[in-house]
């Protein structure tokens, strides 16, 4: 048996049902004669990207693989392995490499596991091919176990093509394991909330990793408080439950978390100190779950914590409040002031959301966007800046994964890859991903001939408003892009195989949004290009209105 056999073997062993490509990879082959399916991206970015999604629509029960050539393979790859780093998504990306022989030989190679120590939790070079099963067994106790991050080996040429006897090949698949809380801090935990007379609750995409949406919602309705999510963490709560307040951007969340005594957080890093992080007003009681005791203290200073699985402390945390005698009692004075707080937002938002102007108004794209299609069937993801700020501004999600949050690291291009990969995780689904003008060209449109080729339909919005709108105050001498009226996004996808079309008025999003429906019915991905108006509004991270910028 090879060692890239033996990789694929033990992939196949572990449930893998397909692998991200982009060649010269050590792994389509093997993978693709035992039926993985390879699928071939346009770029390394893009085949990380597709995994990574993969695994975060998986809740990590599947683990998202990607393959990339040895060199300039690798070396491109860092920009998509410390995105997956920085919003914690456990992948496992098998790198081709020079041969063993030349290892020392300065210019022949990079150091892999030195350039890649600080975004990964392991990086390992396999040196002989009869220890595959070995450092296969570390990564997926790894991606399996703990706190959720990527994983990189590199499988140099000699090691891919080396022989060794089918006698010494043994694997089992790893289980992964998990850990409760300590009751003392569970029950500690517990009283403190109740006796809070203003608590929060601040939801992170740790719930996601311990598939525990289910187990949230009825600690929630158990104690009667207030829900507010990070981005990563969008979607974990419903946002149409009448005790969500929603995503922690706007003034609901601000309404609440000013007149909050105690934050209850669960799954979250509480990291204060990144660009999507939470703005906790000074002066109240925290308390953390989390699965890594590095997360605590770090940005938020805390006050009671609880160290394990998400899953099991909801489960606890549940059987404290019941054994306490509480009875879930419906709160309506509470749920009375979370409505009126959210139809107060709303009615800021609205006449931007119902607006006829022309160029259209993006407010108006997501509104009719969120009123046309099923949110119960719907997986939207967004691009780094003002997509992602007015959408997470205005869309409401309903189901565990209905909103694909990302980017602690804003890099531009990651939403219509990551679209492939969550349509590959959920082929049910209407998958789509909301993106700017400034983001589209990065590369990413190229992924159509992706989505062509593979037939995965889905179907991206592009807002071209001409400009990096928002950015003029830092950058008033390059915010302004080509004129839509000259660069085409539709026909450039056009060119590589989707149905697309240029929208300009607003009366036609709903019909253009059914016409790609439609089309997407027979496999073929879709873009819609809608030409917008720059609005750089949008609820801001600690602060109430509608603010110029974050």
């Amino acid at each position: 048996m090879k060692g890239a056999e033996a990789v694929a073997k033990i992939l196949q062993i572990e449930g893998t049902k397909q692998v991200f490509t982009f060649p010269d990879d050590p792994l389509a082959t093997s993978c693709g004669n035992i039926g993985i399916k390879p699928y071939l991206t346009k770029t390394e970015r893009g085949a990380i990207a597709m995994a990574d999604a993969y695994t975060r629509v998986k809740n990590g029960t599947e683990i998202g693989v990607c393959s990339v050539m040895g060199g300039g393979g690798i070396e491109t790859s860092f920009g998509g392995i410390s995105q997956a780093w920085e919003d914690l998504v456990p992948i496992l990306l098998v790198a081709g490499g020079p041969s063993t022989h030349t290892t020392g030989l300065r210019g022949n190679r990079i150091d892999v596991a030195k350039c890649y120590d600080g975004v990964t939790k392991w990086v390992a070079t396999i040196n002989y091919p009869d220890r595959v099963p070995e450092f296969m067994r570390i990564s997926f106790t790894y991606l399996r176990t703990g706190r959720r991050s990527p994983v990189v080996l590199e499988l140099p040429s000699d090691v891919a093509e080396g022989e060794f006897d089918d006698s010494k090949f043994h694997y089992k698949p790893v289980k992964g394991w998990r850990q409760a809380g300590d009751p003392r801090d569970v029950e500690v935990a517990v009283r403190a909330l109740l006796t809070a007379k203003n608590p929060v609750i601040y939801v992170g995409q740790g719930v996601f990793w311990a598939d525990a949406c289910q187990e949230l919602v009825e600690f929630v309705e158990l104690v009667q408080a207030p829900v507010t999510t990070t981005l990563t963490g969008k979607s974990s709560f419903p946002e149409d439950h009448p005790l969500s307040i929603g995503f922690i951007r706007g003034d609901p969340v601000m309404h609440f978390l000013e007149k909050a005594d105690l934050v209850f957080s669960i799954g979250s890093g509480l990291n204060q100190g990144t660009t999507m992080s939470p703005r906790i007003p000074p002066g109240k009681t925290i308390v953390q779950c989390t699965i890594d005791e590095r997360d605590l203290n770090k940005g938020t200073p805390i006050d009671l914590a609880i160290i394990g699985d998400t899953k099991l402390i909801l489960n606890q945390l549940t059987a404290e409040v019941k054994k306490l005698g509480e009875k879930g009692k419906w709160n309506e004075a509470l749920i009375k002031e979370i409505q009126v707080e959210r139809d107060k937002w709303l009615r800021q938002l609205m006449p931007m959301a119902t607006s006829d102007e022309v160029p259209i108004n993006p407010y108006r794209i997501i509104w009719d966007l969120m009123n046309t299609v099923d949110r119960k069937n719907t997986i939207l993801t967004h691009d780094a800046g003002s997509p992602r700020d007015q959408t997470t501004t205005l869309y409401q999600a309903v189901i565990p994964h209905g909103f694909l949050g990302w980017g602690h690291v804003t890099s531009l291009g990651f939403s219509l890859p990551a679209i492939l990969g969550a349509k590959l995780a959920q082929p049910d689904r209407f998958c789509v991903a909301i993106m700017g003008d400034a983001s589209a060209p990065q590369a990413s449109l190229y992924e159509f001939e992706t989505a062509s080729r593979h037939k995965i339909p889905i179907l991206a919005i592009v807002l071209n408003n001409s400009q990096y709108a928002g950015y003029e105050a830092n950058y008033p001498y390059t915010m302004h892009v080509t004129p839509s009226a000259i660069q085409s996004h539709a026909k450039v996808v056009e060119a590589l195989g989707a149905w697309s079309e240029r929208v300009e008025n607003p009366d036609e999003i709903i019909p253009a949004i059914r016409r790609a429906q439609k089309e997407m019915r027979s496999g073929r991905p879709a873009l819609l290009e809608m030409i917008t108006a720059p609005v750089p509004k949008y609820g801001g991270w600690g602060r109430r209105g509608l603010g110029y910028g974050g």
